[in-house]
């Protein structure tokens, strides 16, 4: 039986209520918004399942040689509308052309983020674009095993703790499924991305009718956060001025595990990741016209397959993978917990959103904490010989 006893080793990936032959598991949200699972030990018949996909009890080891690829869409729309380089959208077009299936983050109408799934080229554009939010599985592990034994092939995008989550579950390989993650920075909760939904649509006296985290109308670099209301007004802020980008970046409300990460590799269960590639203007400046550059990492055969099906339509360039995150940490390094997120929560329900983004979020916590992991990095490469 599923006990979490600590809530730093709880990804919240839904594989455990998924699994469970009696239903007797549901997910619950703490005071914090994030889910965790709650047994009913009355129905519970001791079956084991739910601690046999529990991702970060059995923890799969990954040994690859993966291969790394600057790129970006040559298709200007696309690129434009993604938040890096639009690969995503190449490769999704690919598996819908193959009468597939797309499973993904999206909003929904109340812009909560849930994991969806797709089969039309048109819809393509709901799993577009960042969201910094964790996303809520709900069934998505059983539709995709569905799809898989009907024989159609699957994309699923998500987190590295959602791709290890799936693969958990499914207790198989299977080659008609293709699975990209990202590099993740760390998930923020749910309750504290809607109080700033609220927050902004009371400061408009409007519900919201679109959100895109990276808007790249001032450039990929300095990307602002655009919010489109149905009274017709867009709110736009570049990202460092943000208050929800500010409380994000400055980790003070990610989800518990996540600063101490255990997906965060070089070597992963996906067999593509995408990520932005930061940097690109000192390590490769002929590639980088702001308008968002893709950092990819070729994970396993399969990923290597469809990266050959793909890259015609893109501009590429392979890179040494150990200098290409020297700018992206949080390929292998967890966020640091900001030592002033319980008070952060402790006042969560009694200040309102700015309030609390000014008390509790200093700017430069993320710069001095991004500054030290890039120094990090710097020593690890240095001893690689690199």
């Amino acid at each position: 039986m599923i006990e979490i006893k600590e809530k730093e080793n709880c990804v919240g990936c839904y594989a455990c209520k998924n699994i469970c032959p009696q239903k007797c598991i549901t997910m619950k949200s703490d005071f914090e918004g994030f889910w965790y699972p709650i047994v009913d030990v009355v129905s519970c018949i001791e079956c084991g399942l739910c601690e046999k996909v529990c991702p970060t009890i059995h923890k799969n080891e990954i040994r690859n040689s993966p291969r790394a690829y600057a790129c970006y869409s040559i298709n200007e729309k696309v690129r434009k509308e993604s938040s890096s380089g639009g690969i995503f959208t190449l490769i999704a077009e690919q598996i819908i052309d193959n009468d597939g299936v797309v499973f993904g983050a999206r909003f929904d109408n109340e812009f909560y983020v849930i994991h969806d799934f797709i089969d039309k080229k048109e819809e393509i554009d709901k799993f577009r674009g960042s969201k910094y939010v964790q996303s809520k599985i709900g069934d998505t592990h059983k539709k995709v095993k569905d799809a898989l034994l009907k024989g159609r092939q699957v994309l699923f995008s998500g987190t590295p703790c959602q791709v290890a989550s799936l693969k958990s579950y499914l207790q198989k390989d299977y080659d008609n499924l293709i699975c990209i993650d990202i590099i993740c920075h760390g998930v923020p909760s749910p309750k504290v991305w809607q109080k700033y939904v609220s927050f902004q649509e009371k400061r408009f006296e409007s519900p919201i009718s679109k959100v895109n985290f990276r808007s790249k109308d001032s450039g990929w670099k300095h990307y602002s956060v655009s919010i489109f209301f149905k009274n017709s007004y867009e709110y736009k802020k570049k990202f460092i001025k943000d208050y929800y980008m500010r409380v994000f970046l400055n980790d003070i409300c990610l989800r518990p595990s996540c600063y101490q990460c255990r997906f965060k590799s070089l070597h992963r269960q996906s067999d593509i990741t995408l990520a932005d590639y930061w940097g690109i203007q000192k390590m490769l400046p002929e590639l980088d016209d702001d308008e968002g550059i893709s950092l990819i990492f070729i994970n396993s055969v399969k990923g290597q397959a469809m990266f050959e099906k793909i890259k015609d339509q893109t501009v590429y360039k392979e890179v040494d993978i150990y200098k290409a995150v020297v700018y992206n940490p949080s390929a292998t390094k967890s966020s640091i917990r900001n030592p002033k997120r319980e008070s952060f929560f402790k006042e969560i329900d009694e200040l309102q959103f700015d309030q609390l983004a000014k008390k509790y979020c200093n700017d430069n916590i993320m710069f001095k904490t991004a500054n030290k992991l890039k120094s990090l990095i710097y020593k690890i490469l240095k001893k690689q010989g690199c």
